[in-house]
């Protein structure tokens, strides 16, 4: 059973940088996606790994900003240059119905519980 759970979050100033970790146990040959949710906003990925690590994706809106790697058992979110409109909840999850990096959510099957970031002088 894959099992997912993020850390990292917490309380940031504009400019400011935090790191995510997600934290995989079990199987976790899978291509990484984070997602974000802001108040009263949809979900949306914000970035994606693939499960060598080769190839990584980004929404417009973080790139440039935001890195995200990987190593055998972890994936990072490195979050650099930080704005208010990046306050939401943050969640990892596990792309376990497609061979490569999705930004559909439907294709992700296992999901952590979530950690917030609030980005705020």
């Amino acid at each position: 059973q894959l099992q997912l759970v993020e850390s990292g979050g917490g309380l940031a100033q504009p400019g400011g940088s935090l790191r995510l970790s997600c934290a995989a146990s079990g199987f976790t040959y899978y291509p990484i996606g984070w997602f974000r949710q802001p108040p009263g906003k949809e979900r949306e990925e914000v970035s994606c790994i693939s499960s060598s690590g080769g190839i990584t994706n980004y929404a417009d809106s973080v790139k440039g900003r935001f890195t995200i790697s990987r190593d055998k058992n972890t994936v990072y979110l490195q979050m650099n240059s930080l704005k208010p409109e990046d306050t939401a909840v943050y969640y990892c999850a596990a792309n376990t119905r497609a061979p490569s990096c999705s930004v559909y959510p439907a294709d992700f099957g296992s999901w952590g519980q979530g950690t917030q970031v609030t980005v705020s002088s």
